[in-house]
């Protein structure tokens, strides 16, 4: 099939093009306006700019898109809620508005976050059903993204699914984050060009965890046999710490060090408890094929963390 894949140069979006072309589908990959390495093939331009986003729908005429692009740090959301609403939202709407009008029969993967669900009961996995309660202006505007795809699904009849991940790992992933702030905190420590020390967030938060791949290769299922207007949680269904994934990293990377708490790393508001239900997602067929210390080793790379996962 013929996918566009916005967000094709982000961490999921690289492994998603590799993957999809490895299964034989024609890729179109859509690229920030301002990504490095500008490449010739892709298309370039802001999901927010919706006059740009009409013109290569009119010009690519989909079978699929996989929507990634987005604003992905509910850290940062805090700081600029109008740009997360802008990117995450209204993308949204512009893309699908563009569908509608030049490519109405193309199956279409919105990608949200399990973050809408907001704090879970622990020992309780959020199903799809469970109430969004958004505690970020990132969660917020994922869930209203949601809204907008069931709302053309029920109007236009569109082929809209729902894809609600919890966190992914893997090899590429943004400093920012959590997990590949600790490797390139402890591949300097191994090299010993700093102090052993470990500065952190939270480390007590519960967090559902899976492969980046994993979550590719259900994001091609969803594409393939999703139900339209429905949404999946894409989740291992085990919570674990953040404090037991550094705990892990430390033993694969042969480094001790001490763990201190940085205050600039806390989030106005945090969830203690967030693990879901992939119960609808693995009837479709979906079953992990690697796990979080796979994960882990891609994250801190072949010269720390051993063998990476195939």
């Amino acid at each position: 099939m013929r996918v566009l894949v916005t967000g094709a140069d982000g961490f999921v979006g690289r492994h998603a093009c590799s993957a999809f072309r490895a299964a034989g589908d024609e890729v179109v990959e859509v690229h920030g306006p301002r990504g490095e390495g500008i490449s010739s093939t892709a298309l370039h331009f802001d999901i927010a700019d919706e006059a740009k986003v009409k013109a290569a729908v009119a010009e690519v005429k989909p079978e699929a898109v996989l929507h990634l692009a987005g604003f992905s740090s509910v850290a940062k959301s805090h700081q600029n809620p109008a740009r997360v609403f802008a990117v995450n939202t209204m993308g949204v709407l512009h893309l699908l508005t563009a569908l509608r009008e030049s490519a109405p029969k193309a199956r279409v993967l919105v990608v949200g976050s399990g973050e809408v669900y907001g704090p879970v009961a622990e020992g309780t996995l959020a199903t799809e059903s469970h109430p969004h309660v958004p505690l970020s202006p990132y969660s917020a505007s994922k869930s209203a993204a949601e809204l907008a795809g069931e709302q053309f699904f029920r109007s236009y009849g569109m082929e809209v699914i729902l894809a609600r991940p919890f966190n992914h790992l893997g090899a590429g992933q943004d400093p920012t984050f959590v997990v590949p702030s600790f490797a390139a905190q402890i591949r300097a420590i191994a090299l010993g060009t700093v102090d052993p020390l470990l500065r952190t967030g939270n480390l007590d938060a519960i967090r559902d965890f899976s492969h980046v791949r994993d979550v590719v290769d259900a994001y091609r299922l969803l594409l393939e046999k999703g139900q339209p207007g429905q949404a999946y949680n894409v989740c291992s269904g085990e919570g674990r710490t953040i404090r037991s994934l550094l705990e892990e990293m430390l033993h694969l990377a042969g480094v001790q060090a001490r763990i201190e708490l940085d205050p600039a790393r806390l989030r106005p508001s945090d969830i203690p408890s967030l693990v879901g239900s992939a119960d609808k997602l693995r009837a479709l067929g979906w079953s992990p094929k690697l796990s979080v210390a796979d994960a882990l080793r891609d994250v801190l790379g072949p010269r720390v963390g051993g063998a990476p996962s195939h």
